[in-house]
């Protein structure tokens, strides 16, 4: 068996472990660190929302020797706004220009052949009115509202309304995330960006309903017995899921990183970056959040209500009471069941147990009846 592997087996039998919801403030200080940083990067710097949301003129040219740099100021000059100019493979320049009406796209398409030294009819133009990129992004915000709707009713029925609560703070954190480092970044936002958002969701919800499953089945019965509390078996379920999380999202991120990489910035696909930044920012995301942020945060509502409280006290007194005997605690198996049996309430139990007659010892054997003969 692999190294991995020995350590996964060893986590789902709850014989290593990291305390996850013991050191749950620092994983909260940590995110809230992040969100803040993401929050003034989005404010300072805002979004740079393609032509599809703010409208604009895209001219494609045909096999040029002028450069991406020398093109982007051509069209900057000639707009008199900030353009953004791409290779394409065919050897020619995508050159797009926000914010640009149809009278003024036939000037600029003039300016710009006349200092490529190209023939003006060989350039294409395609304009986007504004108001089809307000209907994309109306669009957008209802299916990202209505996503974050039916998972909540989702979860609160085939869990409870906490876990439904946890998985929703934990999807709005990794949005703000990925938004946040679209703003540091400065990658356009397009349509494929927003399809790339809908998706890190989906994942990010599987690796938490996984851990919730978990948590659900070991916490059956929890509160007849007095050996573990409510977060105590919600670290051992994010620990016997650890490993396959892991593997999950490695295993998404590897293709997602080959298309940022290699398809984005090694080939230039603009489309790959829009889509495989969105992608691979959200599945780091969602597999921190399912473990550091959304079962912590579960553990910390359930610990409020009363009978979490009086189990937390129940355990913490057999403790103190094991403790106090000189006797460690009991520590049943991951499998072992949580019904106590009559050996739980039975006192601890020092020297022989009853019935027996304690053996001398070979040091006192001979001691009681001096040995000799009879008179």
């Amino acid at each position: 068996m692999s190294k991995l592997g020995n350590l996964g087996a060893r986590l789902y039998r709850g014989e290593v472990g990291y305390d996850f919801v013991g050191k749950r403030k620092l994983w909260y200080g940590v995110s809230i660190l992040i969100t803040i940083t993401a929050i003034v990067g989005l404010a300072v710097r805002g979004l740079n929302m393609g032509i599809e949301f703010e409208g604009g003129a895209v001219f494609t040219t045909p096999k040029t020797s002028v450069s991406a740099s020398q093109a982007e100021e051509y069209a900057e000059e000639a707009a008199g706004h900030d353009a953004i100019v791409q290779g394409l493979g065919t050897g020619g320049l995508r050159i797009q220009v926000a914010g640009v009406d149809t009278d003024k796209s036939d000037q600029i398409k003039s300016e710009i052949a006349q200092d490529m030294n190209l023939d003006a009819e060989r350039i294409s133009a395609d304009l986007v009115g504004p108001s089809w990129g307000d209907q994309i992004a109306n669009k957008a915000w209802q299916g990202l509202g209505i996503f974050l709707v039916l998972v909540v009713i989702y979860l609160a029925i085939a869990f409870e309304w906490r876990m439904a609560m946890a998985a929703f703070v934990a999807l709005i954190h990794d949005i703000t995330i990925t938004v946040g480092i679209y703003a540091l970044v400065g990658f356009e936002v397009t349509p494929g960006t927003v399809i790339g958002l809908l998706t890190i969701l989906g994942y990010s919800l599987y690796d938490t309903v996984v851990v919730f499953d978990s948590l659900k089945e070991q916490t059956k019965d929890l509160t007849k017995q007095t050996r573990w509390t409510y977060s105590e078996v919600a670290n051992r379920s994010i620990n016997s899921t650890l490993v396959r999380s892991i593997n999950t999202t490695v295993v998404a991120l590897l293709p997602v990183a080959g298309l940022l990489f290699i398809g984005g910035g090694v080939l230039g696909g603009g489309m790959l970056n829009d889509i495989s930044l969105s992608l691979f920012v959200g599945l780091a995301a969602g597999a921190y959040s399912s473990i550091f942020i959304a079962t912590p945060l579960v553990a910390d509502l359930k610990e409020r209500e009363p009978q979490m409280k009086a189990l937390k006290k129940r355990v913490l007194a057999k403790r103190a009471s094991a403790a106090s005997q000189s006797e460690p605690p009991e520590a049943p198996a991951v499998d072992e069941p949580y019904d106590e049996g009559p050996e739980d309430a039975a006192p601890a139990v020092v020297g022989p147990p009853r019935g027996q007659r304690s053996q001398p010892s070979s040091r006192n054997r001979g001691r009681g009846r001096p040995s000799g003969k009879r008179r």
